[in-house]
């Protein structure tokens, strides 16, 4: 063996990336492929796609791969996969597919009219979780499913995310991670195991019987199948080891280990994550999720949609930043940064609350923006998108900070596709005050999900040793003292009042909402 490589596959909202990594960290090779379409939608507010489709795209991108790179493959020890979350997919007893995917991105919800039961009812009152876990319970596709489509449901015999069906049809095996099991699925995730039916924590009503076998982080859950291997490329036999979702692969690819570095990802979730080695809720009822290498965990806060705003605001208003025509979002978007490094940090006092849906932390919020004067343009409204964002995971990081790590974070690593904005780079390290860095490569995921692999495989002692040989700290923005100053007091004396004095608001909003529903206003 020359040079031993793992090959990762890294599925994104937009589109999956296979890839090959050495032990140095540098990317041997990789073959993106977009989704055409990412998802489609039958309603307003539905992302839905056919679970055979990613085995299509996975196989263009693994194809091409393995025909590039022929001479390497002997020194493949084994394949890790990333996945996107919280997607769930209905198998038959023949494993087929009852329905299209749900994608995460998907709007829909349940009335959850299932009972709950009096004791768990009782409980979640009790701690004052109830709106909680009610809206958990309405954003669970099972439920809408059981209400809406009651003969697809009679007919589920397996229920699982979109990483298992995939797993499933690479390596025959119902197996997953429990690393890839992110979203309203009934999963413990101290301790890397189902809840039982009745557990106080299941609320998801998805019956125990239907769900995978789990395969611990770092074991190998299968090999490439004879079948698989033709339509994918991928030699028959090679490994699979158990990895993770893409946040937790990105946080390791940004070499996050320690309690005083954060991960920030600008995608479009967006997301502050915290590596920690003993398990602790993020808060009370939300958990915190397996990393990608054994016996670590993810604390993470998360501002749903965040960075799939600006490309909805390159839509809604890019027009105006081009001259006789509209130009691509990306242009529009570059053509965005230059012109916001032009405004006043603070955004002349524009202040943007970034509740584009409701969280499990607050599921009564709504977004809100507050300070808008003559002064303002569009411009100042989509720098005000990314300052809120910001204020949003500074929020969450002090929380972690204050009441579970008790640990202050002196560096923040960045990745997504916000993170290759300069501008918006040194703005999150005016906002946070401390300095933020990128690394070798835009692949984070990809990155991490490698890591993974060469420590599932023995190549490294620890995952110390495989980051510092396989991170490398790149640009370094430091905070500008005088810009932190203006952010460190909008963010306190306004950011923080928001949401506190707009919850009745939001609460008489929900309840015009039900009124338009029932058609009683």
């Amino acid at each position: 063996m020359k040079d031993p490589l793992i090959l990762t596959i890294d599925f994104g909202t937009q589109s999956v990336r296979a890839a090959l990594f050495n032990k140095k960290g540098e990317t041997v090779d990789i073959k993106k492929v977009q989704y055409d379409p990412a998802y489609k939608s039958p309603k307003p507010g539905y992302a839905e796609q056919d679970p055979y489709y990613f085995i299509e795209v996975l196989s263009e991108a693994t194809n091409a791969l393995v025909k590039d790179n022929k001479d390497r493959m002997e020194d493949v020890l084994g394949i890790t996969m990333s996945f996107f979350r919280d997607s769930p997919v209905m198998l038959d007893k023949d494993n087929k597919p009852i329905r299209d995917a749900i994608i995460w991105l998907d709007e829909r919800r349940a009335d959850a009219k299932e009972p709950l039961g009096f004791f768990k009812t009782a409980v979640f009152k009790l701690v004052g979780m109830g709106p909680t876990i009610e809206l958990n319970r309405k954003r669970t596709m099972s439920h809408w499913l059981k209400e809406n489509e009651p003969e697809n449901w009679k007919k589920m015999d397996k229920y699982m995310n979109l990483s298992t069906f995939v797993t499933l049809e690479l390596l025959g095996d119902y197996v997953d991670s429990p690393a890839s099991q992110a979203g309203h699925i009934p999963i413990n995730f101290k301790k890397g195991q189902w809840y039982k039916d009745g557990a106080l924590k299941n609320v998801y009503g998805v019956p125990n019987k239907a769900l995978c076998k789990l395969i611990p982080v770092g074991e190998v859950m299968g090999t490439i199948t004879e079948e698989a291997s033709k339509k994918t490329g991928l030699p028959m036999g090679l490994k699979m080891f158990a990895c993770g979702s893409d946040k937790s692969a990105e946080t390791l690819g940004l070499g996050v280990l320690r309690k005083d570095i954060a991960a920030v990802s600008y995608g479009t979730a967006s997301t502050i994550e915290l590596t920690i080695k003993k398990y602790s809720d993020a808060e009370p009822f939300l958990p915190s999720y397996p990393a990608v290498i054994p016996g670590y965990y993810n604390m993470e806060v998360q501002v749903y949609r965040g960075y799939w705003m600006l490309n909805w605001f390159a839509r809604e208003f890019g027009s105006k930043t081009t001259v006789e025509k509209q130009i691509e979002t990306t242009d529009v978007l570059k053509s965005l940064d230059e012109e916001m490094t032009k405004i006043e940090p603070g955004c002349n006092g524009l202040i943007l609350q970034p509740y584009w849906c409701a969280g499990l932390r607050r599921p009564l919020a709504k977004g809100a923006i507050i300070g808008f004067s003559d002064v303002h343009t569009h411009v100042h409204l989509y720098r005000a998108i990314i300052e809120g964002i910001a204020y949003a995971l500074r929020e969450g990081l002090e929380l972690f900070e204050k009441k579970r790590t008790h640990t202050k974070v002196k560096m923040i690593r960045i990745a997504g596709g916000g993170s290759r904005s300069d501008a918006i780079c040194q703005i999150t390290a005016d906002i946070f005050g401390i300095p933020v860095s990128r690394i070798q490569t835009n692949e984070c995921s990809s990155l991490g999900a490698a890591i993974s692999g060469f420590l599932a495989a023995k190549e490294f002692n620890s995952p110390e040793e495989a980051v510092e040989a396989m991170v490398h700290q790149s640009d370094v923005f430091e905070p500008n003292e005088e810009n932190h100053k203006k952010y460190d007091y909008l963010f306190k004396k306004v950011y923080l009042k928001m949401y506190p004095n707009l919850k009745n608001c939001n609460k008489d909003l929900k309840y015009y909402d039900k009124l338009i529903e029932n058609g009683k206003l």
